[in-house]
């Protein structure tokens, strides 16, 4: 049996290069291709951005970045039983479409999957949209976590058993949907294969010097230490992919992954991508301790956010420093309590800034992230969120991320919103909301008084940014989108037009 992994290329928006186009190493695309190999499946992975993520063409508001899909279907083995195409995010949903459409076109009877990312909020529930990938061409698509169900779904194509596709846990084909059941996630993470990166371009990655972390060496890869989350925001699509359930890799797994990558590929940075990677105090500790008992030169940095929370203390931060963690993201959200209780968010401002505090003093850089524009948010909320950007950067923390809300098929408010044309205009600059100009002039401004706050609470801070600009040695990813929306006005320049 020989399958082909396709990841899609990564959208821009033209006019917004500082909070689209965000780089993020398909780590669950990875994992599945481990888990297809481990199966016996023979497996080769198209990874239609990283195989030329400098090449771009322009169609209508967006830059596609990387492989032509021409170029994708010159890839494609005509020994190839099946494709299957991971949704990496929701804003590359345009590119996934356009892949579908081709090989359909130009191969009507490969049978086409689609594969869910549920370990990512940038990601969305296809259960949602499982009729328009259909109703393009898709023989399947795949909710739920792909590494086990995948296998299986290859195996039965190629014993040709059309009565056992029909048991395969999350599977959605035409007319039938199987029930997730209690087989949507893993449990057992420490007996899945490593990811197989050694499919991947992993250099091409390296080379464009910018991540959704950010990257201060040359080489740098990706770990999911966990997986799900236990909350349940009402903004957010995880609760709906995860059923509010977190399942945790051992701590000697973990660094032993770490370990595994030194080796193989001189790798020493990791970017911790996990929904939540702390819900367990115990177990992030004793990560650290496993790092610190090997010796293991390694630095490590928590990218895509953590509950603060469940950070018990002053303490734990001490140890995470001393284990070689740089970067925590947390997530406020907003500043104010009637919005944080209406989006089912709960947030202890007083720990986090007793935390923020501990994490500059021990050389941790800190992130902020909060959202504009929730349903029923009003000036008074702004100014709340206003006055917590304040007090927290006063405390230390390093930089802040402000998204404005946008509706994710899964998420509770996804019902809430309409305007929106297609669904990768569903990104952090929803240009197509009425309020968008409003919400983006409050933003413009809160991130300039920001800078104005560090500056006069930490002006040393500020001092060594433009060094590390420069260099491309980025501490923080505000030093790092300024690089990449540079790179990214760059190839929009020379992008070639789609008709």
């Amino acid at each position: 049996m020989s399958v082909i992994l396709i990841n899609p290329n990564l959208i821009v928006q033209r006019n917004d290069p500082f909070t689209t186009g965000i780089v993020y190493m398909p780590i669950s695309l990875a994992y599945t291709a481990a888990s297809l190999r481990e199966g016996g499946v023979e497996v080769q992975v198209i990874d239609a951005f990283a195989e030329n993520p400098r090449q771009a063409r322009a169609q209508d508001d967006f830059l596609l970045l990387g492989l032509s899909t021409e170029e994708v279907l010159q890839r494609i083995p005509q020994s190839t039983k099946a494709v299957f195409i991971y949704a990496i995010n929701l804003t590359n949903h345009l590119s996934t479409m356009h892949i579908i459409r081709e090989i359909k076109a130009e191969r009507p009877d490969l049978p086409i999957v689609v594969l869910e990312n549920t370990q990512a909020v940038t990601a969305y529930a296809l259960s949602r949209v499982a009729q328009e990938f259909l109703d393009a061409g898709v023989d399947y698509v795949l909710t739920g976590e792909a590494d086990r169900n995948a296998v299986k779904l290859a195996q039965t194509l190629e014993a040709g058993d059309d009565e056992s596709v029909y048991q395969i846990p999350g599977l959605v084909t035409s007319g039938f949907a199987v029930p997730q059941g209690d087989y949507l996630a893993e449990d057992e993470l420490d007996e899945l294969p490593f990811p197989a990166w050694d499919l991947f371009p992993l250099e091409n990655y390296w080379g464009l010097r910018f991540a959704h972390g950010p990257q201060s060496s040359k080489r740098y890869l990706p770990l999911l230490t966990s997986r799900g989350c236990p909350y349940p925001c009402e903004f957010c699509v995880v609760p709906a992919t995860n059923n509010q359930k977190w399942r945790p890799r051992s701590a000697s797994n973990v660094v032993d992954e770490m370990a595994h990558y030194m080796k193989a590929f001189g790798v020493n940075e990791f970017h911790i991508e996990d929904l939540d990677p702390t819900i367990s105090d115990e177990r992030i500790r004793a990560i650290c301790h496993e790092i610190i008992n090997r010796d293991l030169d390694v630095v490590w940095k928590i990218s895509a956010g953590t509950k603060v929370e469940t950070i018990r203390d002053e303490e734990t931060i001490d140890l995470m420093a001393q284990a070689g963690c740089r970067y925590i993201s947390i997530s406020p959200e907003t500043g104010s309590p009637r919005l944080l209780k209406t989006m089912r968010k709960p947030f202890d401002l007083e720990h986090a800034v007793r935390l923020v505090k501990r994490m500059n003093e021990a050389g941790i850089r800190s992130q902020a992230c909060f959202v504009l524009g929730y349903p029923g948010e009003t000036d008074e909320d702004r100014q709340m969120t206003w006055d917590m950007v304040n007090d927290l950067t006063r405390k230390g923390v390093d930089e802040v991320a402000l998204f404005v809300i946008t509706p994710v098929p899964g998420s509770a408010i996804f019902d809430q919103f309409e305007g929106y044309q297609n669904l990768s205009q569903l990104n952090f600059s929803p240009t197509w909301r009425e309020d968008y100009a409003e919400l983006a002039r409050f933003r413009l401004r809160l991130y300039a008084h920001f800078l104005w706050w560090k500056l006069r609470y930490h002006p040393l801070k500020i001092m060594r940014q433009p060094f590390n600009f420069l260099l491309r040695r980025f501490e923080t990813k505000m030093e790092m989108v300024p690089y990449r929306a540079l790179i990214l006005y760059l190839l929009g320049r020379k992008a070639t037009h789609n008709s």
